[in-house]
């Protein structure tokens, strides 16, 4: 069988694949691995989980479900009720909690919904453990009765600390910026327009009025195009834009260019290792990020380490080495001083931060790295597992030396689907379009 985790908890469409009774057995298993009732017996106390959620619809019954499981296997339950995912992982260990839940599909439509769950200290599961808890999925379990059941209450003023928490972290006040912020109708419509507002800046919300259908349609980080439009007829200095549970965060300057992870990475990794608090003057990024960000890193005497694809991956990287700064492509940045998890806000909050701090327009900051134009071309219905027969191998090799310094290529078999994606970047968009148009046709006839 398909394994039920993927790369960011369970998801599905909320109803036909991830139902109640689903969430509710999840949460059970959750239950016995990771704050197990009778590992508490001799501490006197019951564990304790936090539950967060984004606006969908289906939230509503979906944490129903997992509060019911949690609290049925002997957990007492906090509903913070709709926040971001990095909220929920810093109140899972600013409250000690023993789990933390979030139900959110991140920037998925909003019939699709999904349970992450976070260890204690607010940090995401390793894959053993996830394997775990689908392993003990439908165990027959011995249920606590009386007094040994969870008990459930409502922790919504929980919000303010974690907007306190990531003002703490400033590097400067934002008086004077204006901004758009784009709250993709997501879990950041309320904290996140508070917070930049407490922070210093002028600030026009949009996607701020989620309606439980609503979220992510035409708005946030995966459609800039509005954000763009209001920051262009306003004047606005920029505008940041996150996705459905702010755990991502993208901007665009006063002239409506769009500023990537790659950017933000770049900006962020500079202003650090200028004041000195660059940790082993590294950043951590995906094999995905752009070649022209690894080159301006070079340049600015940054190392750049590669993970595979996934923050998850960036993350535990950065945690066994040491490092402070990391993230992907699509705006997960994750600063480990200050978060457990990639942060939409706080990395919204710092940028605006090294804009303030410069005096310098995030137009100009951007140009620390120029992208090399970047060709993706996914090949389906072919044997992913072929993804390194000679004649392929072969054929990178020969369009590697073609490219020399100024591209590359990668190869990346999809973990889903019978699909190979060709990503290739060069000195020439018509470059790099020729080239992966050539490795597709290769794994067309090499990969079946």
């Amino acid at each position: 069988m398909a394994r039920l985790f993927g790369t960011d908890g369970v998801r599905g469409v909320a109803g036909r694949d991830l139902t109640a009774q689903l969430a509710m057995d999840l949460s059970v298993a959750a239950a016995h691995v990771l704050g197990d009732a009778g590992a508490f017996a001799a501490t006197g106390r019951r564990p304790v989980a936090v539950v967060g959620r984004d606006p969908r619809a289906s939230g509503e019954f979906l944490e129903a479900a997992v509060v019911a499981g949690l609290a049925a296997s002997g957990v007492d339950v906090l509903r913070l009720g709709v926040l971001p995912t990095p909220a929920v992982a810093h109140l899972t260990a600013a409250l000690g909690a023993d789990l933390g839940v979030m139900l959110s599909a991140s920037h998925n439509p909003a019939p699709d919904n999904g349970i992450k769950f976070l260890a204690r200290g607010g940090f995401k599961l390793s894959d053993a453990v996830e394997d775990e808890i689908e392993r003990r999925l439908g165990e027959e379990w011995s249920f606590p009765v009386g007094s040994g059941v969870g008990r459930v209450r409502d922790a919504y003023g929980e919000a303010d600390r974690y907007i306190s928490h990531v003002l703490t972290t400033m590097i400067a006040a934002l008086d004077g910026l204006d901004v758009v912020v784009d709250c993709a109708h997501g879990a950041a419509h309320m904290v996140a327009p508070e917070a930049l507002v407490r922070a210093g800046a002028r600030v026009e919300a949009i996607g701020a009025r989620p309606d439980g259908l609503n979220i992510n349609a035409g708005h946030g980080s995966t459609h800039l195009d509005k954000l763009k439009q209001v920051v262009i007829s306003r004047g606005a200095d920029l505008g940041v834009a996150y996705d459905g549970d702010a755990d991502r965060c993208l901007a665009v300057d006063h002239t409506g260019a769009i500023v990537d992870g790659d950017h933000i990475m770049a900006i962020l990794a500079a202003a650090m290792h200028g004041e000195g608090l660059l940790a082993k003057d590294t950043v951590v990024a995906t094999v995905m990020s752009n070649l022209g960000f690894k080159l301006a890193m070079r340049d600015a005497g940054i190392t750049v380490v590669e993970t595979a694809v996934g923050d998850r991956y960036v993350l535990e990287r950065m945690k066994s080495d040491g490092y402070n700064l990391g993230g992907e492509q699509s705006g997960h940045v994750i600063m480990l001083d200050h978060a457990t998890t990639g942060d939409g806000l706080l990395t919204s909050l710092h940028l605006l931060g090294v804009v303030a701090k410069s005096g310098v327009p995030l137009k100009e900051l951007a140009a620390v790295m120029t992208p090399l134009p970047q060709i993706l071309i996914n090949v389906k219905d072919v044997d992913k597992g072929k993804a390194t027969v000679p004649e392929l191998v072969a054929a990178v090799a020969e369009a590697e030396a073609e490219l020399g310094e100024t591209g590359r290529v990668l190869i990346r078999p999809s973990g889903t689907e019978p699909m190979i994606r060709v990503m290739v970047e060069a000195a020439s968009e018509e470059h790099a379009t020729q080239v992966a148009g050539r490795l597709a046709d290769v794994v067309r006839t090499a990969c079946v």
